[in-house]
């Protein structure tokens, strides 16, 4: 029979393990960077200093991490219940959907500070509805839920050209699909803006009060999922679902609650580009987000200040690697999409990778 997984220190699980996952996964880049030419130092450098090496460079990092860090909640909630969502890219869809009706129909009466707390309803509401319905599934008829997430995908994709060409456009059957843009008093200000006058330059970063709402989101997940009976019940359902219902966990409503959770915090990644940045809603604005937040959430051990330095190393890696596209035309953009899912690989798929020898060393002296 197979032994149980040695329980290791939390600074060993949380902090060592994912950096060595981090380390080698960057360590086999160099490599490939090597192999056709490059020097891999020169790439690290060109790299860090296009995320974080100007306050511009900061503010678009910061503005990556921020859809990052909502998406990685997303499938972290998720992640604590058992469950694969892999429909957030959908869900952010629908959430756009939110933002841009609460926008459109508030915007000559109310100023941003009024109109934003209304947009994050209904960026939460709309994308947890798009996450009810393979959650019902799922609790009272046992469909799949990575089938029917991503099928979710499609559908949201579909309905969004759909909306966006024929029916939110203000010259409905335009060839460029899109609502009109947001009143100006209603869309809120960038944080290049806010923090100009305590001399911090992000220049013209996209950078908004999104990523405060993120902070804020994953603070509210940890206190959910270990401070609250719902949370625990939550994380029980995750860890053995028949001992969970053994001790009286209501199975169907918990996952039902927590896929709910998730689509709404996948839905309030639009935020920060249809409301924070475009002010306006425009086709395929998620950009793969979504799916970037399953990385995230891996990498982060579905830890909400984990989510956060995974997405802020996710950040860096679209923000740098826009940067190392310019410098190194050698190096194209599916260089940068093969680091990416070497990150993933050594984040997910070999996440054990150094668990068996970190065990032996650290597992006795935890005991």
């Amino acid at each position: 029979m197979s032994q149980p997984a040695a329980r290791l220190p939390l600074w060993v699980d949380f902090g060592l393990i994912p950096l060595l996952n981090l380390v080698a996964a960057f360590a086999v880049a160099g490599l490939v960077v090597a192999l056709i030419g490059e020097n891999p130092l020169d790439v690290a450098r060109i790299i860090l200093y296009g995320a974080f090496g100007y306050g511009e460079g900061v503010g678009f990092t910061l503005f990556y991490a921020t859809n990052f860090i909502f998406t990685g909640l997303a499938v972290a909630v998720a992640f604590h219940a058992g469950l694969f969502n892999i429909g957030g890219e959908g869900q952010a869809y629908i959430g756009g959907l939110g933002v841009a009706l609460v926008a459109l129909g508030l915007d000559p009466y109310l100023p941003w500070w009024l109109l934003a707390p209304l947009a994050v309803i209904g960026a939460a509401l709309f994308g947890a509805l798009w996450a009810w319905i393979p959650a019902v599934l799922q609790a009272k008829r046992g469909s799949h839920i990575v089938i029917t997430t991503i099928m979710f995908n499609f559908i949201a994709a579909s309905l969004m050209a759909w909306l966006l060409v024929d029916v939110l456009n203000p010259g409905a059957g335009s060839m460029s699909p899109g609502t009109r843009f947001f009143d100006a008093e209603a869309v809120p200000p960038r944080l290049s803006e806010i923090l100009a006058p305590f001399g911090v330059d992000l220049g013209g970063s996209p950078a908004n009060l999104a990523l405060v709402a993120a902070v804020l989101a994953a603070l509210g997940v940890w206190l959910l999922l270990w401070r609250t009976r719902l949370g625990y019940e939550i994380r029980a359902l995750g860890h053995n679902s028949s001992a969970a219902a053994y001790a009286g966990v209501p199975i169907a409503r918990v996952i039902i609650i927590a896929m709910l959770i998730s689509g709404a915090l996948a839905g309030m990644m639009a935020l920060n580009p249809v409301l924070g940045d475009q002010g306006r809603l425009l086709l395929e604005f998620p950009g793969g987000a979504g799916f970037v937040g399953i990385a995230v959430a891996l990498m982060g051990r579905s830890h909400p200040l984990g989510v956060i330095f995974a997405a802020l190393l996710f950040g860096m890696l679209y923000q740098g690697g826009s940067e190392l596209a310019f410098e190194k035309p050698s190096i194209s953009r599916d260089m940068l999409i093969l680091i990416q899912g070497l990150v993933i690989l050594f984040s997910g798929a070999l996440e054990n990778l150094f668990r068996p020898a970190l065990a032996r060393i650290f597992a006795p002296r935890a005991a």
